[in-house]
């Protein structure tokens, strides 16, 4: 599982989460925290859609955010049945 952030700086504008292999019915959203505690949801759940690419199959979900974060805030992905990983990106300046 992997989590993908596109943006300038402190501003955000696509989160994508990435989860390998083809597991259907699958759900993902996405949170802010800091300093180790939860804050807000960023996005709620969406179900992810199945790719392959080349061979690799994957699930993928896409969200257009369009905000600006604090510096060193954490964006963090959860997928249903997968609670045990929660992959986050740091965003700075």
């Amino acid at each position: 599982m992997s989590i993908g952030v596109i943006g300038d700086g402190l501003r955000v504008r696509e989160v994508r989460v990435l989860l390998d292999g083809w597991k259907p019915g699958v759900r993902a959203r996405i949170s802010e925290w800091r300093g180790g505690e939860w804050v807000r949801d960023v996005r709620g759940w969406k179900h992810m859609a199945s790719k392959e690419t080349r061979g690799y199959r994957y699930e993928i979900a896409t969200w257009k955010i369009g905000k600006t974060f604090r510096h060193r805030s954490r964006i963090c992905a959860e997928v249903s049945g997968h609670a045990e990983r929660m992959p986050c990106v740091t965003i700075k300046r």
